[in-house]
């Protein structure tokens, strides 16, 4: 509960996604949230619950994912109760998965309990734990002083052809939630061209789309009222149906949703939406390269895990699963690879065409092979 507001404040963490980016690592049943790709000691989801826990005790934390995620994520003891874990019905995108919790929240709370929502997520790595609360403090602050959808805007660190963007107005002086800075939003914008991107970051007005988001749930569904009646109207169904046990009435209601993703869905659309400046380190952890910014490198730029033996070789990532004493791994006269040995699969792929990493995963899908 916020004492500034009497607002209680929920947790909820997106973690679903295959993550097949990170193949022979992430497999269907331990998808990139449930490894150790940011830390040697926690789960990228582990880390993602530990980041909001000053804010928002676990008992009111809440992990949305696949069904058949629930039962790997409560034996990965990530501190959240095992019914905190819900399984969306079936796969509709953020817009789904959000609308999907709003309705579970106000099953459980009541329809008209003062509720504000912290949605994060399980797969992005986020330096100083401290200011990463301080501004989510100011974004559900926000959002609890005034009716608004509140995101996270990441301060641009080079012209990202990769991300989404926030625009904020030109000239617009911004409120201030303690010493974090809060903008009216005026626009998003899709993953540009690179000179696109390079205009972005000459104005200062362009951030990176976080995909996290802050609102009171009352306020959300005002939103979806006009942005997207059939969410909103599904969601006080989904609502409705849980708290009589009505599981085939919540899956139906669902099943109704568009694939459509919440930016589309509400943020594009919504008239009152606030940006918060986010000015702690940032990474999307999208494809192995991600490592070289979060592991240590030798003398000559291979980040080197499971201690493997690399001779010659510059600017590697070799990433030996089983360790050593299970298996031998050795890169000679390499540059820019990634090699990722598991105990039952092999990568080998260069750097720069990491992403393809799905190609393979297609192919090994169409041969039938049980290492997915």
């Amino acid at each position: 509960m916020s004492e500034k507001s009497g607002v209680q404040r929920v947790g909820v963490v997106m973690a679903g996604g295959s993550g097949e980016r990170f193949w022979p690592l992430s497999r269907k049943d331990r998808p990139k949230q449930l490894l150790h790709l940011t830390s040697e000691n926690e789960t990228m989801l582990a880390e993602a619950v530990s980041r909001v826990a000053p804010l928002i005790p676990v008992e009111h934390v809440y992990i949305v994912t696949g069904e058949h995620l629930v039962k790997p994520i409560r034996e990965a003891g990530i501190g959240v109760p095992p019914e905190n874990i819900w399984a969306e019905p079936c796969k509709r995108n953020t817009a789904g998965a959000l609308a999907y919790a709003a309705a579970m929240l106000l099953a459980k709370y009541g329809d008209d309990a003062p509720l504000s929502m912290a949605v994060t997520t399980a797969d992005h790595q986020i330096g100083d734990a401290d200011l990463f609360c301080r501004t989510v403090d100011a974004a559900l602050s926000a959002a609890e002083r005034e009716p608004v959808l509140a995101t996270m805007g990441i301060v641009p660190t080079r012209p990202e052809t990769g991300y989404g963007y926030i625009q904020v107005a030109d000239g617009t002086t911004s409120s201030r939630s303690a010493e974090i800075a809060v903008w009216p939003v005026k626009a998003f914008h899709e993953k540009p061209n690179q000179e696109r991107a390079e205009d972005f970051i000459e104005t200062g007005h362009y951030f990176w789309n976080s995909g996290m988001f802050f609102w009171r749930v009352s306020t959300f569904l005002d939103e979806l009222t006009t942005a997207s009646p059939a969410h909103a109207a599904a969601i006080r169904a989904m609502a409705a149906a849980q708290r009589k046990g009505d599981a085939p009435a919540v899956r139906a209601a669902f099943e109704e949703f568009e694939d459509i993703s919440i930016d589309y869905a509400l943020m594009e659309r919504a008239k009152r939406v606030v940006m918060v400046r986010a000015d702690y380190p940032w990474d999307d952890v999208g494809a192995w390269p991600a490592l070289d910014r979060s592991f240590p490198k030798d003398n000559h730029g291979n980040v080197c895990i499971g201690d493997p033996v690399v001779v010659d070789s510059e600017d590697c990532i070799v990433y030996n699963e089983a360790g050593a004493d299970r298996i031998a791994v050795s890169v000679v006269g390499a540059e820019d690879l990634v090699v990722v040995v598991t105990e039952d699969a092999v990568l080998v792929i260069p750097k720069d065409r990491a992403q393809d990493v799905r190609h393979a995963v297609q192919e090994l899908k169409k041969r039938g092979a049980k290492q997915l």
